[in-house]
Formats: structure tokens, sequence, C-alpha cells
């Protein structure tokens, strides 16, 4: 029985396409919340929309998601920095993800199915690095070092788990009045 085997170029190829392809995302998706590029809603439809879901403060909140996405997406698209554009990309979409819970797991029903694999993903790259076709690489990985692997991959569950406290919290008391132009949802008390 004969066994197939990869080159290690071929490897390498299949792991720059893969991080090329996830930076892209990553981009397209960030560049929504801070640009409206794509059909997205901005900083101000962003802003509203992380109000309604409890991030607060809303402004800020959407300022870093389109920078977790778009940020992290270009550092990976370049294989730059990999170890903290990966954790910064896996953070943001465990974040995602944990708001698409509630719906269950397929994204067709509003599930954290597309968030989760693309937090996946990120994080994937903050334990196995760039590969050879990088910025990292290019640059004799200062900014890729084992160490700053392990410590990013060790800050994205705490990273996630404040943002989902915060969260957690500000819905739990939510006296925050709405970002300026968000309409104001009646209380179920008020009409009845």
């Amino acid at each position: 029985m004969s066994h197939a085997r990869t080159s290690p170029e071929a490897a390498a190829v299949a792991q720059t396409l893969f991080r090329v392809g996830l930076g892209g995302v990553l981009i397209a998706h960030g560049s929504q919340k801070l640009f409206g590029w794509f059909g997205g809603g901005g900083i101000e439809g962003t802003s509203k929309g992380m109000h309604a879901m409890g991030f607060r403060p809303a402004k800020p909140s959407a300022i870093l998601a389109g920078v977790g996405e778009a940020g992290a997406g270009l550092a990976l698209t370049l294989g730059l920095a990999t170890p903290a554009a990966g954790a910064a990309a896996a953070t943001t979409m465990g974040v995602a993800a944990s708001v698409h819970a509630p719906s269950g797991f397929f994204a067709t029903e509003g599930g954290l199915e597309y968030p989760a694999v693309l937090g996946l993903a990120a994080a994937s790259f903050t334990i196995g690095g760039p590969g050879p076709f990088s910025l990292d690489a290019l640059t004799g990985h200062v900014l890729d070092r084992p160490w700053m692997r392990a410590a990013a991959l060790a800050v994205i569950p705490a990273a996630i788990a404040v943002q989902v406290y915060r969260r957690r919290s500000a819905l739990a008391g939510d006296t925050t009045p709405p970002a300026s132009g968000t309409p104001v949802e009646p209380e179920p008390s008020e009409t009845t």
C-alpha cells in the first residue's frame, strides 16, 4: 500500500492560500464595520448594532470589532506579527460567536458556525505560524517567536471572557441610553 505524501512546498503553498483567504475575509468584514464598504453600516451603523447587542460603549466597541477584523486580517494576509494577528482575529470572532450562540450552530439560522470557524482558523495561525511565504519569515520571525505564540494563545480565552462578561452585565442592567439616532424600543410594561 503506497501512501501519498504532501511535499513541504505544497504544504507551504496550501498554508499561504488559507492564510491569505482568511485574511481577505476578515478585511472585508472589518471594512464593512469601519468604512461601510461591501454593504456594511460603517461606524455609525455598527455602533447602533453594537449597542443593541449590549456592547458598551457602542462606538469604541464598533471600532475595536472593525480593527479586530480588518487590521488582524491585513496582518494575517501579509503574514506579519502572526501570533498577535491571529489572537486579535480569534478573540473578535470568539466574541461574535458568543453573540450568535443562542441561535444554535448553523449560520443559516443565525448560529455561531461562521464566526466560530473563522476564530478557530485564526487561532491555528497563532499556534502554527504564517509559513515560509510571509513577512514574518522574511524578517527572521522577529514578531513571531515561540513565546509570542504561547502568550497570544493564552490571551484569547481571557479576552473573550472579559468581553462576554461585560456584554452580559450591560444587558442585565441596561440603563445606558442608545447611541444618537437609535430608535428606543418601548419596555414591555409601557405597552400593556
